[in-house]
Protein backbone atom coordinates (compact mmCIF):
# COMPACT_ATOMS: atom_id res chain seq x y z
CA UNK A 1 0.00 0.00 0.00
CA UNK A 2 1.76 3.34 -1.21
CA UNK A 3 2.22 5.93 1.50
CA UNK A 4 0.72 8.82 2.00
CA UNK A 5 2.67 12.25 1.58
CA UNK A 6 2.86 13.70 5.25
CA UNK A 7 1.00 17.16 5.16
CA UNK A 8 4.02 19.43 6.52
CA UNK A 9 2.43 22.24 9.14
CA UNK A 10 3.27 25.62 8.30
CA UNK A 11 3.40 28.02 10.93
CA UNK A 12 1.61 31.14 11.22
CA UNK A 13 3.56 34.14 10.65
CA UNK A 14 2.99 37.04 13.24
CA UNK A 15 3.76 41.14 12.37
CA UNK A 16 5.80 42.37 15.25
CA UNK A 17 3.28 44.65 16.08
CA UNK A 18 0.76 41.58 16.78
CA UNK A 19 3.68 39.84 18.24
CA UNK A 20 4.60 42.78 21.00
CA UNK A 21 0.64 42.35 21.66
CA UNK A 22 0.59 38.60 22.16
CA UNK A 23 3.90 38.68 24.45
CA UNK A 24 1.95 41.55 26.25
CA UNK A 25 -1.54 39.15 26.69
CA UNK A 26 0.65 36.41 27.92
CA UNK A 27 2.30 38.33 30.60
CA UNK A 28 -0.90 39.67 31.88
CA UNK A 29 -1.89 35.97 31.98
CA UNK A 30 0.77 35.01 34.20
CA UNK A 31 0.10 38.66 36.48
CA UNK A 32 2.30 41.07 35.03
CA UNK A 33 1.94 44.67 35.96
CA UNK A 34 2.36 48.24 34.00
CA UNK A 35 2.57 46.34 30.48
CA UNK A 36 4.23 48.87 27.85
CA UNK A 37 4.84 48.23 24.07
CA UNK A 38 6.02 50.66 21.61
CA UNK A 39 6.71 50.75 17.77
CA UNK A 40 10.80 51.46 18.46
CA UNK A 41 10.98 51.00 14.14
CA UNK A 42 11.04 54.89 13.79
CA UNK A 43 13.77 55.46 15.95
CA UNK A 44 15.66 52.38 15.73
CA UNK A 45 17.32 49.75 13.69
CA UNK A 46 17.90 47.35 16.43
CA UNK A 47 13.91 45.90 16.78
CA UNK A 48 10.55 46.78 15.12
CA UNK A 49 9.02 46.51 18.93
CA UNK A 50 9.91 46.68 22.20
CA UNK A 51 7.25 45.43 25.31
CA UNK A 52 8.02 46.51 28.60
CA UNK A 53 6.98 44.50 31.75
CA UNK A 54 7.02 44.60 35.76
CA UNK A 55 6.77 41.68 37.97
CA UNK A 56 6.25 41.57 41.30
CA UNK A 57 9.78 38.40 42.12
CA UNK A 58 12.24 36.87 40.07
CA UNK A 59 10.19 33.99 40.29
CA UNK A 60 7.15 35.50 38.75
CA UNK A 61 9.14 37.03 36.22
CA UNK A 62 10.76 33.60 35.13
CA UNK A 63 7.29 32.02 35.00
CA UNK A 64 6.73 35.50 32.81
CA UNK A 65 9.51 34.47 30.19
CA UNK A 66 8.21 30.46 30.35
CA UNK A 67 4.81 31.94 29.33
CA UNK A 68 5.77 34.01 26.45
CA UNK A 69 8.23 31.29 25.12
CA UNK A 70 5.29 28.67 25.29
CA UNK A 71 2.67 30.75 24.30
CA UNK A 72 4.34 32.34 20.63
CA UNK A 73 6.18 28.99 19.88
CA UNK A 74 3.90 27.79 17.62
CA UNK A 75 4.77 31.39 16.12
CA UNK A 76 8.72 30.40 16.12
CA UNK A 77 11.09 30.26 18.77
CA UNK A 78 13.08 33.00 20.47
CA UNK A 79 16.04 33.57 19.64
CA UNK A 80 18.17 34.53 22.64
CA UNK A 81 17.15 34.78 26.43
CA UNK A 82 19.20 36.89 29.17
CA UNK A 83 19.03 37.02 32.74
CA UNK A 84 16.66 34.32 33.12
CA UNK A 85 18.63 32.41 36.05
CA UNK A 86 18.10 35.09 38.43
CA UNK A 87 15.15 36.98 37.04
CA UNK A 88 15.88 40.21 38.15
CA UNK A 89 15.82 41.60 34.32
CA UNK A 90 14.75 38.86 31.44
CA UNK A 91 15.98 39.90 27.88
CA UNK A 92 13.77 38.22 25.31
CA UNK A 93 14.80 38.44 21.77
CA UNK A 94 12.67 37.66 18.45
CA UNK A 95 14.71 39.55 16.18
CA UNK A 96 11.57 42.06 15.19
CA UNK A 97 10.58 41.87 18.94
CA UNK A 98 12.64 42.58 22.26
CA UNK A 99 10.88 42.13 25.28
CA UNK A 100 12.37 43.43 28.56
CA UNK A 101 10.71 41.56 31.53
CA UNK A 102 11.77 43.68 35.58
CA UNK A 103 11.53 43.04 38.83
CA UNK A 104 9.69 45.93 39.58
CA UNK A 105 12.27 47.90 41.31
CA UNK A 106 14.69 47.47 38.83
CA UNK A 107 12.39 49.09 35.97
CA UNK A 108 12.53 52.69 36.94
CA UNK A 109 16.05 52.70 38.21
CA UNK A 110 16.95 51.83 34.25
CA UNK A 111 13.74 53.71 33.27
CA UNK A 112 13.94 52.04 29.79
CA UNK A 113 10.13 53.69 29.06
CA UNK A 114 11.79 57.12 29.30
CA UNK A 115 14.60 56.12 26.90
CA UNK A 116 12.02 54.66 24.53
CA UNK A 117 9.73 58.01 24.84
CA UNK A 118 10.52 59.63 21.21
CA UNK A 119 8.41 55.72 19.98
CA UNK A 120 5.20 55.68 19.71
CA UNK A 121 3.26 53.20 21.95
CA UNK A 122 1.32 50.38 21.04
CA UNK A 123 -2.04 50.02 21.78
CA UNK A 124 -2.52 46.84 23.67
CA UNK A 125 -5.88 45.94 25.13
CA UNK A 126 -7.30 47.72 28.12
CA UNK A 127 -7.35 45.05 30.54
CA UNK A 128 -3.74 44.72 29.74
CA UNK A 129 -2.60 47.96 29.56
CA UNK A 130 -4.49 48.57 32.96
CA UNK A 131 -3.21 45.50 34.87
CA UNK A 132 -1.70 46.95 38.22
CA UNK A 133 0.68 45.86 41.00
CA UNK A 134 -1.42 43.28 42.80
CA UNK A 135 -0.77 45.50 45.90
CA UNK A 136 -1.87 48.47 44.62
CA UNK A 137 -5.82 47.00 44.75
Amino acid sequence: MPEKPREHAVKTVLSAHDRAVRCAELAYDKKAFDIRAYDISVVSTIADCLVIISGNSEKQNQAIADGIRIGLKKFGKVHDIEGEGDGKWIVMDYGDVLVHIFHDPLRGYYDLDGLWKAAPEIELPKHVRDARKEDDF
